[in-house]
Formats: C-alpha cells, structure tokens, sequence
C-alpha cells in the first residue's frame, strides 16, 4: 500500500488547493489540524520544559579536574537554545512530531563520569564524537537495521514500556510516589498524600481524564492550564514553601524578560579526553554516551511512531533516516553548546496524545525553547506537578498496545515482559531493551526457533551483555 506521507508520492497523491504548509507537513494526510499541531506541540513544550531548570542544575553542580563549572545561567541558555534549533529542525527535516531536549541518560554520564576525569571543553568534545558516530550509523544504514531487526513483539513491548517508564517519571515528579529506606516505592512522602503541590498534581490529572473520557479536544493541555492556576492561587492563598514545588514555583514572576548568556557556545575540545582520561577510560566513556543515547532514541521513537499511528504493519514509520539523523545532529549541537547530548525526548508522546501528528507540532515546541531564552521567567511559573499529569495519562494510553503482544507464546512473553517491566523497575529505557534483546535471542534459540534470530540480533546480544558486564570488564583494564 502506497503511504500518502511518502515524499516520493507527493505530487500524484495529494490534491490541489492545499497550502504548501499543508503539503510539506502532511498535515491532511495524517488526519490532523493546524489547531491540533500547535495544540501538541504546547503540551510537548509543557511537558519537557522541566529540563530547562533540572539540565542547568545537575550540570551545572559536576567540577571538572580544574575545579570548574558553568554556571546555572549560562546552562539554562545553552539548554534551551540547543533544544529550540534541534527540534525544529527535526520538524522540518523529519517531519515528524517529536522534540528533543538534553537526554537524561547522557547528562549523567556527562556529570559523573565524564567530567571528574577531564575538563568541561573536553567532556563536549566526547559529546560531540557521540553525535558523529550516530550519524555514520545512520548514513551507513546501520540505525536503520537495527531498528528493523527488532521483533514486532518486541517493539510493541518497548512502546508499553516506555509508557510505564513515562508515568512513573510524572508520578514522581509530582511527589505522588516517593522512595524511602524502607520501600522502594511508597504513596506520598511517608505513606500518605498530603500538601498542595500533590492536590494541584491531582487537580490536573483527572481534569485531563474527564475531558479525554468526554472526547474534548485539547484535554491534557487544558489540564495542565487548569493546575497551574490552581496552584498559583494555592500559593499565594497557603504560603506554601518553595521548596515543596520543587524547581519551578507557581508564582507571578517579578519581570517576564531576562538576560540570556551565550559564552558556552563553541567551548569545545575534540580530541583532550584522550590525553585527559586515558584512552580506554575516554573509550569506555563514548561508548555508555553512545549506548545511553541510541537505545533510549531508538526506543522514544518506536513509541510515538506507534502512538501516532504513523508506523506500518512491520512498526516502522515513516522518513526513520531523516528522524534518526537529527537525533545525532542533536548530540553534535549539545556539545557546541555546552548542554550534553540533545537528543529525542519521549515527553513527545504528550503532544502526540494532544493531536500531534507532524512536524508542525516540532516547530511549536521548538519555537516555544527559543522564547524560554528570553522569558524564562514566564515559563517557570508552570510547576512540574501540573505538567506531571500528562506524563501519567500518556503512559495510560501507551498501555493499549499490550493487547497486540503474543502472550501464549512463552518464547515471546518472557522477553516482552522482561522488556516492560525493567524500563520502570531500572529507571533505563535502554535496560529494557537490553534485556528484552537477550532473553529473545537466547530462549528463541535455546527453544529450536533459531530461525526467528537474525544474525543481528546475535550482535546486539553481544553489545548489551557488554553493556551490562561495564563494571567488570573495567576492573579487569583496571580503568
């Protein structure tokens, strides 16, 4: 069947009369709206903007080997810029709808393993060669490979994963589930829900639930609206302390403008890591950047294909290369400024769940990154119990794809739900399709069904149990 979306089948499929913005996006093709794009792409930016202020504060909180850091203003530019040009360009580019931002697992690696043993410059250095490495992958068609050779099984268990991965991330964020010393999961604080910020994140989900049951358009976004004006009038009603909101506080900011500062831009050393760290410790360390990074993509990508309904019957959605290559430009851009890896953010799945279905909705959310440089302050009045909620209402309706797995099948049950359950359980995407990968590969194999397992699959075995054995394989080089 010929995909109306194809760029190849442009000319003869599409009717005349549309507008070029209409053409170049598929937007009627896709059954969406320019109401429903800008729509998504509000909640996208909504839903991610947290990493404006948690990016510049675990960063910025990492000393490198001369004792120094960015400061907090410099990240929050840097993070918002890199994240504003990359997701529009993915919009145009992939055409797709889905923003990025700095990756998580990547900044970590940055934080706490990358920069204690070289300096800052040189810690985006390695960024950068992250970046490079993906996009040889991708021009060489291995991203895309490996992309294909998943199960179908597989990639249906990653989208629900995902979700789970999703909900716990908003659950937590808004304080809903804590861990304690003596659990690792427990309602609220000590047991029990209690405060404003929790009741404001409450307010918001089920806002967004009602309307979604009563097919309103726009209804996570309008909850989200809803629970920030809440908790703006909680907090000046109740005096709530600031610290109980976290990051961002729902107040009136004193001024809607504030200075941005650019100096990050360009402070980049390509090749000191290896002088600094050592060349196996710089190895090992590009080698969890790139791991970190390409599954955890790989894995955002699948889900919101899927979600969007965008993919075919095999899970493979359209202009993957094109989408594939902006998430290593991403990582290129993270380095240049500063910010780590930009890479792709599955809080995309919020806009998805809004209407989204094109790049329009990238242009939105990156377009929204680019004004956070100079009205930041305006932004942060959005706390991230309001966002929250659509975290855990898009982690909901990525459960439906459980339905699909091939659960009688033991073969496939055990690695779909080794799959789905360790995204949550680690708080690692990747882990999950790591784990999902091998016990396939070996149970298909073990079982006589070896025919099931391309021999690509026996690779990313391979690489995984590598991943996974990382602590002992360095004290083996003694690294």
């Amino acid at each position: 069947m010929t995909r109306l979306d194809d760029p190849g089948q442009q000319s003869a499929a599409q009717p005349a009369g549309r507008s070029w913005l209409d053409r170049f996006f598929f937007v009627t093709d896709r059954g969406s709206t320019y109401g429903r794009e800008i729509r998504g792409g509000l909640t996208t930016f909504m839903a991610m903007a947290y990493i404006i202020v948690l990016n510049p504060l675990i960063l910025g909180g990492a000393t490198d080997i001369n004792g120094d850091s960015p400061s907090v203003a410099q990240l929050t530019t840097m993070t918002a810029l890199s994240a504003g040009i990359v997701t529009i360009f993915m919009g145009i580019v992939g055409r797709a709808p889905i923003a990025l931002a700095a990756a998580l697992g990547v900044m970590a690696v940055v934080a706490y393993q990358a920069v204690p043993q070289m300096t800052w410059p040189e810690a985006m250095g390695l960024v950068i060669w992250q970046g490079v490495i993906i996009i040889l992958m991708v021009v060489t068609g291995i991203r895309t490979a490996i992309m294909n050779a998943l199960p179908h099984n597989l990639k249906l268990a990653i989208g629900v994963g995902i979700g789970l991965f999703v909900s716990l991330i908003g659950l937590d964020n808004a304080g809903f589930v804590t861990s304690s010393e003596d659990s690792l999961l427990q309602l609220g604080a000590d047991g029990h829900l209690s405060g404003w910020p929790v009741t404001v994140f409450i307010i918001g989900l089920l806002t967004s639930a009602i309307l979604l049951a009563r097919k309103v358009p726009g209804a996570i976004f309008y909850g989200i609206v809803t629970a920030t004006v809440v908790a703006i009038a909680v907090n000046y009603a109740f005096d709530v302390p600031a610290a109980s909101w976290g990051n961002s506080v729902p107040e009136l900011p004193g001024a809607v403008f504030t200075a941005p500062d650019f100096s990050l831009l360009g402070q980049v050393d390509l090749f000191g890591a290896w002088a600094s760290a050592g060349v196996a410790s710089a190895g090992i360390i590009l080698f969890t950047m790139i791991l970190a990074g390409f599954f955890d993509a790989l894995g955002t990508i699948l889900a919101i294909g899927k979600k969007a309904d965008l993919t075919d019957a095999s899970g493979n959605m359209p202009r993957t290369n094109q989408i594939l290559g902006m998430d290593g430009a991403g990582a290129i851009a993270g380095g240049v400024t500063s910010s780590s890896a930009t890479l792709v953010f599955v809080e995309s799945t919020a806009g998805v769940t809004e209407g989204a279905r094109t790049g329009m909705a990238s242009l939105v959310t990156g377009g929204l990154f680019l004004l956070a440089i100079l009205f930041s302050p305006i932004f942060g009045m959005v706390p991230g119990h309001a966002a929250s909620c659509a975290l855990v209402l898009v982690g909901a309706m990525m459960m439906t794809g459980v339905k699909e797995i091939e659960w009688d099948d033991i073969s496939i049950a055990i690695p779909a739900f080794l799959t789905i359950a360790l995204m949550p359980f680690t708080f690692n995407i990747a882990t999950g399709i790591g784990a999902g990968i091998i016990s396939y590969t070996l149970i298909k194999t073990a079982s006589g069904q070896y025919r099931d397992v391309g021999w690509l699959m026996w690779i990313l075995t391979g690489v995984f149990a590598i991943d996974f054995g990382l602590a002992g394989i360095e004290k083996i080089l003694g690294v």
